[in-house]
C-alpha cells in the first residue's frame, strides 16, 4: 500500500477552474455549466492507498457531465440538493448513499453538497476474493441502493468514523496496520452494503447486519432500473425469481414495506428529481411531472410528497 496520505483543499469561483478539477478528481468529462449564473466550488479530499474521501460543495450553476465509472467504486451521499442521472436506465436515489454505475453515465446537479468515498475496483475485487477464498471471483454490482435500511446505516456509520476519527489523525495513519485496516473495513462495508456478485456468494460477516436475501436484492435492483416503466407485482416477482406471495413476505420481513410501496417511493424520488431540475418559466408544472411518474391524483401526490420532503411540490418547482 502507498503509505503517503494525500490531502488537498480547493476553492474557486471560476467555472473553468471548477470544470478542470471535476475532471481531475472525479473523472467527469464533457462538463457543461450555466456560465451566466454565479459559480462556486469548495472541495476537500483525502486519499490513503486505494481509498479516497471527498467533500464537495457546488453552488450556483446547473451542471451536467459524463463519467466513465470503470475501474473505481464510488459511493455518494448528497446532504443538500440532488444529483440526477440523465442516462437511460440510471436512477440515483434522492436520499441515502448510492453507488455510481461502473460504466459511462451522464448526470445533472445544481446547488449540491455531497460526500463521496471511492475504492479502487481491483483492490476491492482482491479483497472479495480473499474473503471468499476464490481467486477466480469477479466482482460486479447489480444496483445502486443499499440492500436494506440497516445496511445503509451501517455504511454511513463506517464512513462517518472514517472521516471523523481516522482521516484527520496523522499519528494513526502513520501506522501501516491502521492504513491497511482502514481499507479492509471500508471495502468490507461496501461489499456487504450494495447488491452484487459478492453478496450472491456470501453471507454477512459475524457481528455485522445481515444482508438481504438475493431474491429481494434482485427485486430492488429491478425496481430501481425500471421505475419509469409499467411494472407491477408480477414483473417484480419474476425478476426476483420468487412467487408474488414470497416477494411480499420478503419485503415486509426485511424492509418493513411492500413491493408496491417501494415502487411508489422510487417514483416519488424520481418526481422530486424532475421538480428540482424543472424550470417553471418553460411551462413545467407539478401536474405534468406527477403524471409522468404515474401519480394521477394531485392531492394524494402532494400529501405523499410533503410527508417525504417536508414541503409542497410546488415549492420545489419554484425554487
Amino acid at each position: 500500500m502507498n503509505c503517503q496520505v494525500r490531502r488537498s483543499v480547493f476553492t474557486t469561483r471560476d467555472p473553468a477552474e471548477g470544470v478542470a478539477v471535476l475532471d481531475e478528481v472525479f473523472a467527469i468529462r464533457d462538463v457543461h455549466t450555466d456560465r451566466e449564473n454565479r459559480f462556486s466550488m469548495d472541495l476537500s479530499a483525502t486519499a490513503v492507498g486505494p481509498v479516497s474521501y471527498e467533500r464537495v460543495r457546488l453552488m450556483g450553476s446547473s451542471t451536467t457531465g459524463r463519467t466513465d465509472g470503470a475501474g473505481l467504486l464510488r459511493v455518494c451521499h448528497v446532504t443538500q440538493g440532488a444529483v440526477s442521472a440523465i442516462s437511460a436506465g440510471d436512477r440515483f436515489p434522492r436520499t441515502g448513499p448510492f453507488l455510481f454505475p461502473q460504466r459511462t453515465y451522464t448526470s445533472w446537479w445544481e446547488d449540491i453538497e455531497a460526500m463521496t468515498v471511492a475504492v479502487d475496483l481491483a483492490a476491492a475485487e482482491a479483497h472479495a476474493r480473499g474473503l471468499l477464498g476464490d481467486e477466480t471471483f469477479r466482482l460486479a454490482f447489480a444496483g445502486t441502493r443499499p440492500v436494506s435500511p440497516a445496511m445503509s446505516r451501517y455504511w454511513l456509520g463506517t464512513v462517518a468514523h472514517l472521516g471523523r476519527n481516522l482521516l484527520t489523525d496523522d499519528e494513526a495513519l502513520a501506522s501501516p496496520l491502521i492504513r491497511a485496516e482502514l481499507t479492509r473495513s471500508l471495502t468490507t462495508a461496501l461489499l456487504h452494503t450494495f447488491p452484487g456478485s459478492f453478496l450472491d456468494r456470501s453471507q454477512a460477516l459475524p457481528g455485522q447486519p445481515r444482508a438481504a436475501p438475493a431474491g429481494l436484492r434482485r427485486a430492488v435492483a429491478y425496481i430501481d432500473e425500471h421505475v419509469d416503466q409499467d411494472i407491477g407485482l408480477a414483473e417484480i416477482a419474476a425478476a426476483a425469481g420468487m412467487s408474488v406471495r414470497g416477494l411480499q413476505a420478503a419485503f415486509r420481513r426485511e424492509l418493513d414495506t411492500t413491493p408496491t410501496a417501494h415502487l411508489r417511493a422510487a417514483r416519488l424520488d424520481a418526481a422530486h428529481r424532475d421538480l428540482v431540475a424543472a424550470d417553471p418559466s418553460t411551462g413545467a408544472t407539478v401536474e405534468a411531472v406527477a403524471a409522468r411518474w404515474g401519480f394521477t391524483h394531485r392531492g394524494r401526490f402532494a400529501a405523499a410528497y410533503r410527508e417525504r420532503y417536508g414541503r409542497a411540490p410546488a415549492v420545489t418547482l419554484r425554487t
